[in-house]
């Protein structure tokens, strides 16, 4: 069996990363949601593992009012704070690439999921809902989104229960999004 090892340690390290950040935060009392391309991963993963895509960073929901804590929470893990080109982030204090991140998304009700309800991950981490997620790759409609999207959507995630709860707004960007394929 071919195995592509570079693959497999980045997902391994990703992962490690999420899991002990996610732990800090949850030991520290502070409330979180892994959104963005690491919760698709996820998803996908656990219904198609030959489809699911691996992304660079990990982003997170998190209170706004939490930033601070966060910000102790995640230091001794060697991990620091930055506010970059508008962005709330961590990174690695021996290497602060932008690349490598935690981004935070701090709440924003028109983007970013609330913090109410979630789902255990891969890892140990809690998931935004599935339907949480859609609705904010449908808000932000960036390339990116669009393509995660056609993955959740490809794996059989985005059922019709997922599409009754979206906006007329979202709805016609799932159509322009089917449509694109």
């Amino acid at each position: 069996m071919l195995v592509n090892t570079f693959y497999e340690r980045h997902v391994e390290q990703l992962l490690d990363l999420a899991g002990r950040a996610t732990a800090a935060l949850s030991q520290a009392g502070i409330d979180y949601r892994v959104v963005g391309g690491l919760a698709i991963y996820v998803y996908v993963n656990a219904v198609d593992p030959m489809a699911a895509r691996l992304t660079r960073d990990i982003d997170l929901a998190v209170n706004r009012r939490d930033l601070d804590g966060i910000r102790e929470a995640v230091r001794p893990l060697g991990l620091v704070y930055r506010h970059t080109a508008g962005l709330d982030m961590l990174v690695d204090a021996r290497e602060p690439s932008a690349r490598r991140r935690i981004q935070l998304h701090p709440d924003n009700p028109e983007s970013v999921p609330p913090l109410a309800s979630s789902s255990a991950g891969e890892g140990g981490f809690l998931l935004a809902p599935l339907v949480d997620i859609v609705r904010m790759k449908l808000t932000g409609f960036r390339l990116k989104d669009q393509v995660h999207v056609q993955d959740l959507d490809a794996a059989g995630l985005i059922t019709p229960q997922i599409e009754q709860q979206l906006s007329p707004v979202h709805r016609e960007r799932l159509r322009q999004v089917r449509a694109s394929r």
